[in-house]
């Protein structure tokens, strides 16, 4: 399973000129589970409604995704996540909920994250990889 991160979901839906079709491409590649947290949700949203953009809104339903939950733990281990690497909340959020739901792999175009992560981050984005 591969946990989206935020950016990589808004560059699909949004079919960010640079980014949005190696997004496509990347998803679109193989029999692979796909997951987003409520975070995920909450942070792509967040501009649809700002906008008030119903079919933005619209698309963000993320049917298409595992929703995995953000229980007690998770908040936990991003407060070590965060003590030990100075990262942002939401950086450790999204790295303990992948870490928690044992995920393969958090596809992100975010280098903070690749950088902490012990291997499970990777930017799927990076011109150098």
């Amino acid at each position: 399973m591969i946990y989206l991160d935020s950016c990589v979901i808004i560059y699909l839906v949004e079919a960010h000129p640079r980014w949005g079709a190696a997004v496509a491409s990347a998803i679109g590649s193989g029999e692979v589970d796909f997951a987003v947290s409520p975070l995920v949700q909450c942070e792509c949203l967040a501009g649809p409604i700002r906008t008030v953009s119903a079919i933005l809104q619209r698309d963000w339903l993320f049917t298409e995704f595992t929703l995995l939950d953000m229980c007690g733990s998770v908040f936990l281990r991003a407060a070590e996540l965060r003590a030990h690497s100075r990262i942002k909340l939401p950086d450790a959020l999204h790295l303990a909920c992948a870490e928690y739901h044992h995920c393969d792999e958090l596809w992100t175009n975010d280098d903070r994250r690749t950088r902490v992560s012990r291997g499970l981050a990777k930017n799927i984005l990076d011109a150098r990889a």
